[in-house]
């Protein structure tokens, strides 16, 4: 069914549980590492998005109020509709990074970076992650046009190669219920309205970020909250792609919730529960069966294991993309053991 407003009378029928309450009060003796790229375009669609990211690394004492920023980073990027980076700012300076100008944001441009800043992967840096996001940024930029366009136009497929889209993900297997036969897919995700990311009673709990407003704008999203619990580190992770609407509601593409465990001598996972709660086409949720596959895999090889584990149809582009970031969790609980 095309997306229709209001919202409140979309009709869902994946096999999701509604967006959560994103945010969680902060534990003692944990550390948490939120990230959001917010996008907006300043010229208007379909011109350059640009993307504003920013992370940090929080770590919380005995108290909620004894907590130390062990690291932050912020990135400015534009992107051009063809997905080529134009321009590429960031706190801390890395100047190798101008070597993506001029260059697209898919295929290996995430190898390349990842070469630019060696160090800051090796040391699983805020500033990595956000660079590493940002490809997936540019592509899920186009789903603005999905909610600031007529409503007559909802109802068009998007015009592509009949059969291009096969096999990229759990989404879009052949056959897929977006796929017009005739060639194209069409515009029916099954978008959420969300609640904000900050709650009052822990307002530390995010870093700052863009407000919402009413025009075109996009987030992701990512929470990462990891403390030691005996000879385990334990895991609870968020992530959450959502647009802005012209009535004003900022709604959830994609979500998904994590809990895991890991061990603590060795870094392997030992548990792994995969909540979908937002997903755009029935067929998303089939990917998260086969996540268990992950167990027993150490968490600092994520970034590299979890999609020749889950390749394709077997995947979700966007779990793929949450998996990979708990690459990051061993470096993170170091803090802790400090």
């Amino acid at each position: 069914m095309p997306i229709e407003i209001p919202l409140e009378l979309q009709v869902y029928t994946a096999d999701v549980r509604g967006p959560s309450e994103p945010t969680p009060r902060r534990r003692p003796h944990s550390i948490r590492r939120t990230s959001t790229i917010d996008m907006t375009w300043p010229e208007g669609i379909p011109g350059d998005v640009r993307c504003v990211g920013r992370c940090r690394d929080l770590r919380t004492g005995a108290s909620l109020d004894e907590v130390e920023v062990m690291d932050h980073a912020t990135v400015i990027t534009d992107i051009t509709s063809e997905r080529v980076y134009s321009s590429i700012q960031t706190v801390p300076e890395r100047p190798a990074l101008q070597g993506l100008v001029g260059a697209r944001g898919g295929g290996g441009s995430r190898s390349r970076m990842g070469t630019l800043i060696a160090d800051d992967k090796e040391q699983a840096s805020p500033l990595y992650l956000l660079m590493d996001d940002l490809p997936a940024a540019g592509l899920i930029s186009g789903h603005i046009s999905a909610e600031w366009v007529e409503p007559e136009h909802r109802r068009r497929p998007l015009h592509m190669v009949p059969g291009s889209m096969d096999g990229i993900c759990a989404g879009h297997v052949e056959n897929a219920s977006a796929h017009d036969p005739a060639g194209g897919i069409f515009m029916i995700h099954q978008v959420r309205p969300v609640q904000p990311l900050d709650r009052a009673d822990d307002p530390i709990g995010w870093h700052e970020h863009a407000p919402d407003v009413v025009e075109p704008a996009m987030r992701r999203a990512r929470r990462i909250d990891a403390w030691i619990e005996g000879p385990e580190i334990r895991i609870d992770a968020f992530f959450q792609d959502t647009a802005m609407t012209p009535g004003g509601v900022r709604v959830a593409v994609h979500e998904y919730c994590i809990l895991a465990a890991a061990s603590l001598a060795d870094g392997r996972l030992t548990e792994l529960f995969v909540d979908p709660r937002v997903l755009p086409f029935d067929e998303c949720p089939n990917a998260v069966r086969n996540t268990r596959r992950m167990l027993g895999k150490p968490l600092g090889d994520f970034r590299g294991s979890v999609i020749p584990t889950l390749p394709g149809t077997d995947g979700c582009t966007h779990l793929n993309d949450m998996l990979r970031a708990l690459a990051e969790v061993p470096r993170l609980v170091q803090a802790l053991e400090a």
